[in-house]
């Protein structure tokens, strides 16, 4: 929801039933009637008082209000957006009668908002959210006519902008089972969700999370929420100048490490983040700005909407090896891009995690590692996932195939839906035997421990890639 002005989809079932309707009778109230008015005037002028003033009056008033009416008809029917900016809300004609005929409603006009729910992600036709108005009126939003996507946004807008509202427990639970259903946990247990989030975004720190509501920057950046922290570094989305979301990405050194140790680690993390500010690629997540607040080191990035692979793996489960290998194009151009700097960009953190499936079928990848090195230079200690590390980069000496052997390691999971053993060659087809054998053996290529024996650059592992979509015959690669 990084857009000054968000438009959601509303379409009620009445509305959608009215514009069919009108649709199908197009011809009658936007031809024949008018076609009927304009013989019916003719008649009058050519043969003046053969009709009565009060039939002619009638029959002129009912030829040309039918038009009218089926054009604001069909109006009301086609505005089925709800328009949701900083400044407040702008509702569908239809809701009108509802909000007292005032359309457009200021977000510090809202007083409190209710939530009409079952408690379940099946909504029925009665389950509504309520937004109350100060100045009278009530806007009734059917949970059934919203996308889930839309409903999310719809909630994160209420929590930033309609903050001062009044709302009841349902709608901060309501958001949260939401926001897990639009990552790919609705067939899991409330137990399994809680535990299984926790466990893989909060992982115990050894220092104290930023708090919603905290501001940095003299009040430029607003901290919405925690999105992932363990360790000595913290993810949170915010709101930059009360507009914009944007991701802060937080490294702490840790207070017992030495001056020298502090002064390295401060130096690296401001000159790869400047660095990082230049790149300029639509599948790699910007970074916006790095700073210090209250001698706390922070990386602001871009706000991707949209599943991370983890999650979306994790409810449909497997995906198609066409699926993979499509995706696997996409990642192995942005590693091209990162390569192919001067000099090459190491991710250091490619995983199914940090890549983000948009709407529109395109991957993002998000999360530099340069925090990440940074907390690694201070403390000597190795932050990462294990299960996507090259044994080169466990010994403080990444580079570009150790990118090579995590892009392995995604393959992997996305087409067995496992992550894979750490520190090991992968092959996919021991547990998924509809991998084929090439891609297999791409897979195995990638994640060779040994430097010499593994694909050497992302243009050749692109090259293969085609080989096998194309069904060319590839070389033997292990």
């Amino acid at each position: 929801m990084a857009e000054l002005e968000l438009t959601i989809a509303y379409k009620t079932k009445p509305a959608r039933v009215g514009l069919i309707l009108m649709g199908a009778l197009m011809p009658v109230w936007a031809l024949i009637v008018p076609f009927c008015l304009g013989l019916f005037l003719g008649l009058i002028l050519l043969k003046p008082g053969q009709v009565s003033p009060l039939i002619t009056m009638l029959v002129l008033m009912g030829l040309a209000v039918i038009p009218i009416i089926s054009v604001v008809v069909t109006a009301l029917c086609e505005d089925d957006r709800l328009l949701v900016s900083k400044e407040g809300l702008a509702f569908p004609l239809f809701m009108l009668p509802g909000l007292g005929f005032r359309r457009e409603r200021l977000w510090s006009d809202l007083s409190h908002v209710r939530l009409i729910w079952n408690g379940t992600s099946n909504y029925s036709n009665h389950d509504m959210l309520l937004m109350y108005f100060r100045s009278g009126g009530c806007a009734q939003i059917s949970l059934k006519d919203v996308s889930k996507a839309d409903l999310e946004q719809l909630f994160l807008a209420l929590e930033i902008w309609g903050a001062n509202a009044q709302k009841v427990q349902e709608v901060t639970s309501f958001q949260n089972l939401l926001q897990n259903e639009n990552k790919g946990l609705e067939h899991l247990s409330y137990t399994q969700m809680w535990e299984e989030e926790l466990s893989r975004r909060f992982n115990a720190t050894a220092f104290v999370p930023l708090e919603p509501g905290k501001t940095l920057q003299s009040g430029q950046l607003k901290i919405v929420r925690q999105l992932a922290f363990g360790g000595l570094s913290a993810i949170y989305l915010a709101q930059r100048d009360n507009l914009e979301l944007v991701v802060v990405k937080e490294a702490v050194v840790p207070a017992n490490s030495d001056q020298q140790s502090k002064d390295k680690a401060t130096e690296l993390f401001y000159r790869e983040a400047q660095f990082l500010m230049r790149l300029n690629h639509p599948q790699v997540a910007k970074v916006l700005n790095y700073f210090v607040d209250d001698g706390r080191n922070y990386m602001l990035l871009e706000y991707i909407h949209g599943q991370d692979l983890r999650q979306l793996v994790k409810q449909h489960g497997a995906q198609s090896e066409a699926k993979v290998l499509s995706w696997a194009r996409q990642i192995v151009d942005i590693l091209l891009y990162l390569h192919g700097q001067d000099p090459p960009i190491v991710h250091r953190d490619l995983t199914p995690d940090n890549l983000v499936l948009r709407e529109d079928g395109d991957l993002v990848l998000i999360d530099f590692g340069a925090a990440n090195e940074f907390v690694g230079t201070a403390t000597g200690t190795l932050v990462g996932k294990q299960a996507y590390i090259a044994p080169e980069q466990f010994r403080g000496k990444a580079t570009t195939q150790s990118d090579i052997y995590a892009f392995g390691g995604t393959l992997y999971f996305l087409l067995t839906g496992h992550d894979p053993e750490a520190l090991c060659q992968s092959h996919p087809r021991e547990r998924n035997q509809d991998v084929s054998d090439k891609v297999d053996q791409l897979v195995a290529a990638c994640t060779n421990l040994e430097l010499s024996q593994r694909v050497p650059t992302a243009k050749e592992a692109l090259e293969v890639i085609a080989e096998i979509t194309t069904k060319q015959p590839v070389s033997e690669l292990t």
